[in-house]
């Protein structure tokens, strides 16, 4: 009888995915910021780190993100494998109806939902995590936090274990003042002493200089070849990190991104448009009825009240009676759209910018401007604003290739990978990447 229950247990474990052949010792994640799959798939780039990865493992031909594509959101998905209704971070800062300056997210009591780092953890893994969004606090044992625009003093106070920061300027950079974290190399440098020092089962990276250079100057440009270079060589710093630690054999590489890019040809205010139409007259005072939140490549109404229908009808009116000469940079996403995405709930619709449309928070003024630069935040259908992913090492099917996945993938790879329970999740294991 006690054979039998034995048996009916364990499958009851297995069909529950609570029993999960751990398939490589130690798993790392590398986000870099602004990561299109072009840069390894094309031959222009200077990526012989990236390419030697992707020719000894699998890759993927684009990774769709979140709506907004953008860093915070994104990257919350991946490491909790839901979309943004569920784990709760919209935007990168937090939307804010009295047009009071907005900040970010960075707290990791922000998210909603289990994470990946807190699974590792459970199951009595090493875990560490530098410059990923909205860390801070999260359950690991290293932790250097993306805490967006509020200063490096913050990030210090946040940073695990208590005066690793200071420990990490001098050892790893010699005593400086400040760490030039823009460099992409230097995170790297960071994330080698904690290999060296620790071996952690679980390490989240995130890289971010490739995203300021396209903001800068677009998609293309030698400032954006300079960052993805740099990229590439951070890359092949936490490779050879592995290796001289020798835990390069039993660890799984994986390099992802968040989002991709657009030029930006023009800017559109939206909120000119419901300023002129009586539905803006002051935020401080609370006497709005509609706004748009913009945050780039996208925009997002918010009513007032929630169940005003009149307005809402008003706006969509607006938004139809423009001439294609205006609507051509701009299209419409429903709320019937954004429920069944699993983005933001409390939006009545959005904006996705087209024909290298971005947006603009201005009240006054043209609605239509020349624009400069690149950006993202679009909805996620298109190529461009695609990413990309490089896996290599344990568990991975050597020359698979992925032709469209999603960054809610991430966290049932890694699960799988570590073979560590975890809860319900949106994403799924791509067929046929892992062995």
């Amino acid at each position: 009888m006690k054979k039998h229950l034995s048996i009916v247990l364990l499958a009851l474990f297995i069909s529950t995915g609570q029993l999960m052949a751990q398939k490589a010792k130690h798993v790392i994640f590398i986000t870099i910021d602004g990561f299109r799959p072009d840069f390894y798939l094309d031959s222009e780039w200077q990526t012989p780190n990236l390419r030697a990865l992707m020719k000894d493992g699998a890759y993927a031909k684009g990774v769709n993100s979140v709506f907004p594509s953008m860093t915070y959101p994104s990257h919350t998905t991946i490491v909790t494998g839901v979309q943004p209704v569920k784990h709760g971070v919209f935007y990168n800062n937090v939307f804010t109806p009295d047009g009071a300056p907005q900040k970010p997210y960075w707290n990791d009591s922000s998210i909603h939902v289990p994470t990946i780092w807190k699974a590792a953890k459970a199951k009595g893994m090493t875990v560490a995590s530098l410059y990923w969004p909205v860390s801070a606090n999260a359950p690991v044992d290293y932790n250097i936090p993306d805490i967006g625009n509020l200063g490096d003093g913050v990030r210090e106070d946040y940073t695990l274990p208590k005066g690793f920061y200071a420990e990490v300027k001098k050892e790893v950079f010699g005593g400086v003042e400040k760490i030039d974290h823009g460099k992409n190399v230097n995170i790297a440098k960071i994330a080698a002493y904690i290999i060296k020092k620790s071996k952690p089962d679980l390490m989240t990276i995130h890289v971010f200089a490739v995203d300021g250079a396209s903001h800068a100057v677009g998609r293309n440009g030698a400032r954006v070849q300079d960052a993805v270079a740099d990229a590439d060589a951070a890359v092949g710093i936490i490779v050879d990190a592995l290796k001289d630690a020798g835990i390069w054999e039993s660890t799984t590489l994986l390099v992802g991104g968040d989002h991709g890019f657009y030029d930006v040809k023009k800017t559109v205010s939206p909120n000119v448009w419901l300023k002129e139409a009586g539905l803006i007259t002051d935020f401080k005072t609370g006497d709005w009825k509609a706004q748009f939140n913009t945050v780039g490549g996208s925009a997002y109404l918010y009513l007032k009240d929630p169940t005003d229908n009149a307005t809402l009808a008003k706006v969509k009116t607006i938004l139809e009676a423009k001439p294609d000469s205006v609507k051509q940079y701009y299209r419409v996403i429903t709320k019937e759209q954004i429920t069944k995405g699993g983005f933001n709930p409390n939006v009545a619709l959005a904006l996705s910018g087209e024909q290298d449309g971005y947006f603009s928070a201005a009240l006054t003024g043209n609605v239509i401007k020349e624009g400069k630069g690149g950006g993202h935040g679009h909805f996620p259908d298109t190529k461009n604003i695609r990413t990309g992913l490089i896996a290599h090492g344990p568990g991975i099917r050597k020359g698979a290739v992925i032709e469209e996945m999603n960054v809610r993938d991430m966290t049932p790879i890694m699960v799988k990978l570590l073979g560590i329970p975890f809860g319900k999740v949106d994403g799924k294991v791509p067929a046929g990447l892992l062995e």
